[in-house]
């Protein structure tokens, strides 16, 4: 099957590649519509590895997706050819201790798609468990069933924050992941939501995801004073980090109230700094995320009750002929991009 694959870093094509899945009886054969370009999808272009997991073969890359079901397996009673539904990437091991302690995404053994060695879903059709495999709402669009992927990562970090209703929470990093974590801490509840970033065309379209969110360039504002502004002086109760910045990781510490939380939500390159004693005397529950578990159908009941609205994120949509152009925007986008779709069909 025509697919995007990457051959090895900084080569991508689109060639036939079969990954020959069988059909058992739990999964389901979906026809892929869309795909999102992720940021690990990026890096491994550019750098054929992201920490231990490194292209050693020809790999198709995609793992945001949404598609139509045109097959089902024998014991498949809750999906039927022709739903409309949207994909969790991750397979774990259901015997394995994480996954029987429900934290199924912390297990060793799970199969990501496009995490080497596992092929992505930049292809005509995958089989794929229906376990994983969440109908769509008849309103919620293939582009907005290919964002529940990562509108999961915000969801989870929101879970770990244990947010209550009229919390003020501060977002580091308005690129896709601190955006649909904004859009997460806004649906739990935040009174505010401070969204910061050095470039002002991402901050405008983190303005444009509700009257709640304040937006600070660092770079030209005092992130501190705003805080001071904007809670009497005593600090979030939550710090998202979505930057992955050490400088940023450093200062969460001296933004959280006392009694609050640090959610560390994006991945630095390297070991960072982080101030404990200033943890310490505030006493701040510090988090770690990880992917995501247990989020998807209620992100899914969201988008269906127009409660959560992506569209403003979706920026950037490419056909599945111009793959490796989507790519090579992707490497370099302009300010205002946040998430670039590829559609293999409507």
């Amino acid at each position: 099957m025509r697919s995007l694959v990457l051959e090895r870093k900084d080569e991508l094509r689109i060639r036939d590649l079969d990954p020959k899945e069988a059909l058992g009886p739990t999964d389901v054969r979906i026809a892929i519509k869309t795909v999102g370009v992720c940021g690990s999808d990026v890096h491994y272009y550019t750098h054929g590895a992201i920490g231990p997991f490194v292209v050693r073969e020809p790999m198709i890359l995609g793992h945001e997706a949404a598609g139509i079901i045109e097959e089902v397996g024998s014991a498949v009673q809750n999906l039927k050819v022709g739903d409309r539904v949207c994909m969790e990437p991750g397979i774990p091991d259901p015997q394995s201790r994480a996954s029987r302690l429900g934290l199924y995404n912390l297990d060793p053994a799970v199969r990501f798609w496009a995490t080497p060695p596992v092929h992505g879903v930049l292809r005509p059709s995958v089989v794929h468990p229906a376990a994983f495999t969440f109908k769509l709402p008849d309103n919620v669009s293939y582009a907005a069933g290919a964002m529940v992927e990562p509108l999961a990562v915000g969801f989870h970090a929101v879970s770990k924050a244990r947010l209550t209703p009229g919390a003020i929470a501060l977002v580091t990093g308005a690129g896709p992941i601190g955006m649909v974590t904004a859009i997460a801490a806004l649906s739990a509840g935040c009174a505010k939501v401070i969204v910061t970033d050095v470039v002002d065309e991402k901050l405008a379209v983190a303005r444009s995801l509700g009257p709640a969110i304040i937006t600070v360039n660092v770079r030209s504002q005092d992130l501190k004073s705003v805080i001071a502004r904007e809670t009497d002086g005593w600090g979030v109760d939550v710090v998202f980090e979505c930057s992955g910045a050490a400088e940023v990781i450093a200062d969460t510490a001296q933004h959280g109230c006392p009694g609050g939380a640090i959610v560390l939500v994006g991945m630095p390159v390297k070991p960072v700094p982080l101030d404990v004693v200033i943890a310490q005397t505030k006493e701040l529950r510090i988090e770690h995320v990880f992917r995501y578990a247990h989020v998807y159908p209620r992100i899914v009941a969201l988008l269906g009750s127009n409660q959560i609205n992506v569209d403003a994120l979706i920026t950037d949509t490419y056909a599945f002929e111009d793959s490796v152009e989507a790519f090579d925007y992707a490497v370099r986008p302009k300010p205002s991009s946040v998430k670039i779709q590829i559609e293999l069909g409507k």
